[in-house]
């Protein structure tokens, strides 16, 4: 069973994007899907996150059909913002997780568990998103966005990573492939050689993720 852990540079950068696009490319390939989004903030009647990514899984995976929102997101806050300050930064209990995470992983052959903003972003004032990554044994995916100051935000992360004994891969969500190209690509290109466009490299990321 392979746990594949989809964080980002920051918010907003494409996070369910990426990892319904690997779930799709995964279930066309055969292998049973599922989908776990242990923490989302910003909840006002369902997590909207979660919602897209266990309707996929209950699309493709009938074994994965007996699990419910609840299941996929057990630990869900009203307020928009880091789990630790939408929890008024107070330490919440974090055995459901860790509960739910084992029952998740028996339903199938990929898990993609996608986190919340980035890898430093607070889960309790001691411990971060990138503490949870080490904890659940994954395979960390850094979605990158594609503005400028994507360098400096790309590299800051990925050694962030590293630092912890991470071995992370990486991708690029296009959303402004011509500017990207421009101000971005010639860097990426000298620094990296050969780096991951989500949108041209989807096949080749999800085949190296499951190597």
């Amino acid at each position: 069973m392979h746990t594949i852990f989809v964080t980002a540079t920051n918010t907003d950068v494409g996070k369910t994007y990426t990892s319904l696009q690997l779930l799709e490319y995964y279930a066309a390939a055969g292998w049973r899907i599922g989908a776990f989004k242990p923490i989302e903030t910003g909840v006002s009647h369902t997590p909207s996150d979660a919602s897209a990514l266990l309707a996929l899984c209950h699309a493709h995976n009938p074994d994965f059909r007996r699990f419910t929102l609840d299941d996929i997101c057990p630990l869900q806050f009203t307020l928009p913002a880091a789990p630790c300050v939408a929890a008024a930064c107070e330490k919440f209990d974090l055995s459901p997780l860790f509960e739910k995470f084992a029952l998740l992983k028996q339903a199938c052959d990929i898990l993609i568990v996608e986190g919340a903003g980035g890898p430093m972003v607070p889960i309790h004032t001691d411990y971060f998103m990138v503490d949870l990554i080490s904890r659940l044994d994954a395979t960390p995916l850094l979605v990158t966005h594609d503005r400028l100051g994507c360098i400096n935000d790309t590299l800051t992360a990925l050694s962030l990573l590293q630092s912890r004994g991470l071995q992370p891969l990486w991708c690029v969500n296009l959303r402004d492939e011509a500017t990207f190209m421009q101000l971005t690509h010639p860097f990426y290109h000298r620094y990296f050689g050969n780096y991951y466009r989500l949108q041209h490299d989807l096949e080749a990321l999800a085949l190296r993720l499951v190597q």
